[in-house]
């Protein structure tokens, strides 16, 4: 019996080329982007698994509402990662890791064996404590996990970089230097294998250590300055709920309060009040911290469920397509029912038929659908900024796509298989049916359905591709176009800095040359403080804004104007140390008028401001501008150039040759302010080009089993068309007649899918603080590109039908 049914399917197969062939094409394209993303999602969710006990490891995340916004950080005092281990007995160990590239040593460096004299650009340092180590127990191919940074200026570094630096040795031991500084030189105590893609610390292979280290004198004591992230392990049973409110109230009680009164806080109980505690999961860092401020980059739940969601509805248009032609040939195989019918085949049999036809579409199409995400995976890895491969050699994969072409198969055709065999014999072998197929309702609804995804899918391109052009062409208040950064100049001196300044700002191609690492882009340095007006520290709530350090030439090397006052000058350095240039946004938070001459403290020192500068956007566009100080100082790691005119490579090789002369043992570094600020989006871009790929899936499925339907309806309804030719029906006419029909279809799905598509990317804006509004024109561009498609698909079948001699179709009558 099976046999026979393989033989009929067979046959079918072939007798039907081109509704087979459209069948097979759009699953397998359905079932490629399913592969695809099920990979995706399934690496994401693997992420900070393969930590020993990882379900006792947290981060503590410390939350303030205030203005009624909710803020989520990381950082913690110094202090607190040893006061939570020392007070409350429920946690077994306690570290903590500190990455911001404000401090030396994290982040960037210039590096070099202490054996070598040329220095190697590297990232991904960051300082951590021993017991982190202990913590998460990273892998080790040298030293011990117990010790390795357990003495003071020791460093833990990767398999690959001990490869690059000391190919086939044990470099535990050996002396590094970072930056050409050898007042702090680094013992490798340790090289631990390659934090996995699936880890949140994949970002690092040089971790230094904290024992012995202080960012400046009585830091590890202060709980004033907030700059470490602390994890903890929890002991076994420990509920991490009923944890979350002791230790809130512990640390409250016994260090922040106190901490609040010691500055001065006279509302310090009643201000504790906004804050929060609670403990994050190791294993939700990566998909659960898009709502927490951190300097590392992580994925996010809502793009897991964003992806599952498009491969849904490829997938359901897929199956959509396999359902609506099944049906619609249904006047072809109805002689077939009848007549076995007829001759004693039961239902259940020829159900068992059409769904043995069902499975074999189903396992060609998986077979097609694996080699075409194959294909596809390398642009794949492009648009989801991963590095995933398909497991040919796990023992669950075979299983799993066996399993779900066995599924698949039989959801898509139980609908085909009931209907089919439902026919009666006395209707078959009247003729009747084939009048009932033309019953289009259930069939329309789902080309309906396409073309709503479809809608939605080509709406979302659009906006998201407005708002990435509005990012990048939007006056941001400083000029980003031909500057010039060189990275790594702090392994010079501060004077040799100086001396590169005056000596580039000799060329004649270069404009201006500023000393500074702090830049409205990201990867440069942030530094948060609490702002009052002089004498109000213990009245007023801080005026949280960042605190930079900048040269006398930044203002003008940027493009940033001066609303009033005046700028920093070496001509006035003794008063000007004092000195601060504010930007709007601290003048507006400090409800000062005219800020130039006041006075205003962040907590420590008293500075007098001189000079007021237009509000620049120095964040992501996702956050309105912030208050913001500069200062007259000098911090380093980057020499920005403002190049004059077009010729680009002549400026670098003529900076180059500069930079040469200061330190011939470091290659020069550099790249372009416009550069940076464009990847400061490219989330967004990432964003946009998925929505394009998954549109054009989804339209390219929707076409396939549009242009089949529309063949067949014309074959339906070729008696029709030869009666309106004989009675004078011209081309044109019957060429609108037989497209209108599916053009309603369309529209109607326009109606659905607009008011969807806007609520949707409406939620996606809400995310920026400057964005471009969703416009009329897109709803029209959208809808009458899904109509051009859709027209030009059905055209061909139509103008066919329209053209056809009505001789042949009225012969048999």
């Amino acid at each position: 019996m099976i046999k026979n049914y393989l033989k009929i399917a067979f046959r079918q197969l072939r007798k039907q080329r081109l509704y087979a062939a459209i069948k097979i094409g759009g699953f397998s394209l359905g079932i490629a982007a399913c592969l695809l993303i099920a990979l995706y999602i399934k690496f994401e969710l693997s992420y900070d698994k393969a930590y020993p006990d990882d379900d006792r490891i947290y981060r503590v995340v410390m939350s303030y509402t205030g203005n009624g916004r909710l803020q989520k950080g990381l950082s913690m005092p110094a202090p607190a990662g040893k006061a939570i281990k020392s007070d409350f007995p429920e946690v077994e160990k306690s570290g903590r890791l500190m990455t911001s590239p404000l401090f030396w040593g994290a982040g960037s460096n210039e590096l070099r064996p202490a054996d070598q004299v040329q220095n190697t650009y590297e990232e991904g340092f960051a300082y951590i404590d021993q017991e982190t180590l202990d913590i998460l127990k990273l892998s080790m191919i040298y030293g011990s996990n117990a010790s390795a940074l357990a003495e003071p200026l020791t460093m833990l570094i990767s398999k690959r970089k001990a490869d690059k630096y000391f190919p086939g040795q044990n470099p535990v031991g050996k002396v590094m230097y970072l930056n050409d500084d050898k007042s702090r030189p680094y013992k490798i105590g340790g090289v631990m294998a390659n934090i996995p893609q699936n880890s949140h610390l994949r970002p690092f292979d040089f971790f230094l250590t904290l024992t012995g280290k202080e960012l400046w004198q009585g830091e590890q004591t202060q709980w004033s300055a907030w700059n470490y992230t602390d994890y903890i392990k929890l002991k076994q049973g420990v509920d991490p709920k009923a944890f979350e409110k002791k230790l809130y109230k512990g640390l409250m009680k016994s260090y922040f309060i106190p901490e609040m009164v010691r500055q001065g806080d006279i509302n310090a109980a009643q201000e504790s009040g906004k804050f929060g505690i609670y403990l994050q999961p190791i294993s939700d860092v990566n998909l659960r911290s898009y709502d927490i401020g951190d300097s590392l980059t992580y994925g996010d739940i809502r793009f897991v469920w964003l992806f599952g969601a498009v491969a849904a509805f490829i997938l359901t248009i897929a199956c959509i397509n396999f359902i609506n032609l099944s049906t619609a040939k249904s006047a072809n195989r109805a002689k077939e029912v009848g007549l076995r019918k007829v001759v004693g085949s039961h239902r259940s049999s020829l159900i068992n038929q059409f769904l043995t036809e069902s499975l074999i579409y189903s396992v060609i199409s998986f077979v097609l659908g694996v080699l075409i995400a194959w294909l596809l995976l390398p642009y794949f890895n492009i648009l989801s900024s991963r590095a995933l491969t398909i497991p040919w050699l796990s023992w669950w994969f075979l299983p799993v796509i066996i399993f779900s072409a066995i599924i698949v198969g039989l959801a898509a055709g139980l609908y085909p298989a009931f209907y089919l065999s439902g026919f009666k014999p006395v209707q078959v072998l009247k003729g009747s049916v084939s009048t009932g197929s033309k019953n289009s309702v259930l069939r329309n609804s789902l080309v309906v359905f396409q073309f709503t995804v479809s809608i939605i899918l080509i709406i979302s391109t659009i906006v998201v591709y407005n708002q990435m052009q509005f990012i990048l062409n939007r006056k941001v208040g400083f000029d980003k176009d031909q500057v010039l950064l060189i990275q790594g100049t702090n392994t010079l001196t501060n004077d040799k800095v100086k001396d590169l300044k005056n000596e580039l700002s000799k060329l004649s191609m270069v404009k201006s040359v500023s000393i500074s690492d702090y830049l409205p882009i990201n990867g440069s340095k942030r530094n948060g403080n609490g702002f009052f007006i002089e004498g109000r520290n213990k009245l007023d709530p801080a005026v949280s804004g960042q605190f930079w350090d900048i040269d006398d030439t930044y203002l003008k090397t940027l493009g940033i104007k001066l609303l009033a006052g005046r700028n920093f000058s070496y001509s006035t350095l003794s008063t000007d140390e004092k000195g601060l240039i504010i930007n709007q946004s601290m003048a507006k938070k400090l409800n000062l008028i005219n800020p130039v001459g006041r006075r205003i403290s962040n907590g420590g020192e008293v500075f007098t401001i001189i000079g007021l500068v237009q509000d620049f956007n120095f964040n992501s566009m996702r956050e309105e501008v912030s208050p913001l100080a500069l200062h007259f100082g000098l911090s380093p790691s980057i020499v920005s150039l403002k190049i004059a005119g077009t010729d680009a490579r002549q400026a670098i090789n003529a900076v180059s040759s500069v930079w040469k002369s200061f330190s011939p043992d470091q290659p020069i570094r550099f790249t372009f302010m416009d550069e940076q600020f464009a990847n400061m989006y490219s989330d967004v871009q990432r964003t946009g080009h998925i929505f394009t790929s998954f549109a054009v899936l989804a339209i390219a499925i929707a076409c396939l089993g549009l242009f089949a339907l529309s063949a067949f309806m014309a074959e339906q309804r070729s008696k029709e068309i030869g009666i309106r030719k004989v009675l004078g029906a011209s081309i044109h006419g019957i060429t609108t007649m037989l497209s209108f029909d599916f053009v309603k279809l369309v529209i109607i799905a326009i109606l659905i899918g607009s008011p969807v598509a806007w609520w949707g990317m409406n939620k996606w804006l809400q995310d920026f603080a400057y964005r471009t509004p969703i416009q009329w024109w897109i709803f029209l561009l959208a809808g009458l590109s899904a109509i051009f498609l859709a027209l030009i698909t059905v055209s061909f079948q139509s103008i066919k039908a329209a053209m056809m001699n009505p001789v042949k179709s009225l012969k048999s009558e």
